[in-house]
């Protein structure tokens, strides 16, 4: 690993998703670029009869000593950190970026749930999910000295995710941490016996043509067991697959991926199919 991008806002959540992406670059070598994006209107910066260049001038001023306020942070030292600011917000540039530096990894803060309102679904760190080409992992708590050497990886066993598997299986590779693959059995329409979930999982296995360790485990629903199994193991990440652009909606059937990455409360990565 080397390029880690990190988008901020100057929030909490920020700083969460930097202090993250700020372990991960000491114990892998690697560089931050820190993003930062405008919320200047277009029309100010491509149209001559609403162009005010000193206005943009001095919101551009601001921002840079904004974030170089920011940055001064202790866990930041020795790590090299490049900022780069934006001036108006596509999420679709974080990509873009992450594309021009040959980033491995996109670390995002994200509010979460708080109480009934789900803040993640239309929020920033979605979009950027729905752009990347790359890992994203939402990160919504303070996570001092954050190492991943638990690593759950939600699949429904079925060959559209094998690709994200296979990024999964790199990630863990590269975390030096051990993967674990669950399968969550749920009553119902979708509920399998015993044997056709070994049934399952053998033929799954012989598409990864690979030794990945298959978990099963029951629950009432995908979501609830994703969490609750990766909480009773103790999980330092949660893995899920997503369909870019379609967004994490899409993950499984419904809003399964969206309820996994609002009220979990361990980081959440999620990998491009």
């Amino acid at each position: 690993m080397k390029t880690i991008i990190v988008p901020v806002d100057f929030s909490q959540q920020s700083e969460y998703a930097l202090e993250v992406a700020a372990s991960l670059a000491r114990k892998h070598g690697a560089q931050i670029i820190v993003l930062h994006m405008l919320e200047l209107n277009y029309a100010m910066i491509s149209s001559s009869e609403a162009y005010h260049p000193e206005q943009t001038v001095f919101l551009l001023k601001a921002a840079e000593k904004r974030l170089s306020e920011f940055l001064e942070r202790e866990y930041l030292k020795d790590i090299k950190i490049t900022p780069v600011i934006k001036h108006y917000k596509v999420f679709s540039e974080v990509n873009e970026i992450a594309k021009k530096h040959n980033a491995d990894l996109i670390v995002m803060g994200s509010h979460g749930t708080d109480g009934l309102e789900e803040i993640f679904i239309g929020s920033n760190a979605e979009r950027v999910v729905r752009n990347s080409e790359v890992p994203v992992i939402v990160v919504k708590k303070h996570r001092p000295d954050f190492k991943v050497e638990n690593f759950v990886f939600a699949c429904d066993l079925r060959e559209e995710t094998l690709p994200a598997l296979e990024k999964a299986r790199e990630f863990a590779r590269r975390m030096g941490a051990k993967l674990k693959v669950v399968y969550i059995n749920t009553p119902g329409d979708h509920f399998l016996s015993e044997g056709d979930m070994d049934e399952q999982i053998s033929k799954f296995l012989d598409l990864t043509k690979s030794d990945v360790d298959v978990v099963k485990y029951c629950d009432y629903s995908v979501e609830r067991g994703v969490l609750n199994y990766s909480e009773s193991t103790g999980a330092d990440l949660i893995g899920i697959p997503t369909h870019g652009r379609k967004g994490i909606s899409h993950f499984f059937m419904g809003s399964i991926g969206e309820d996994i990455a609002n009220h979990s409360t361990i980081p959440v990565v999620t990998f491009k199919i």
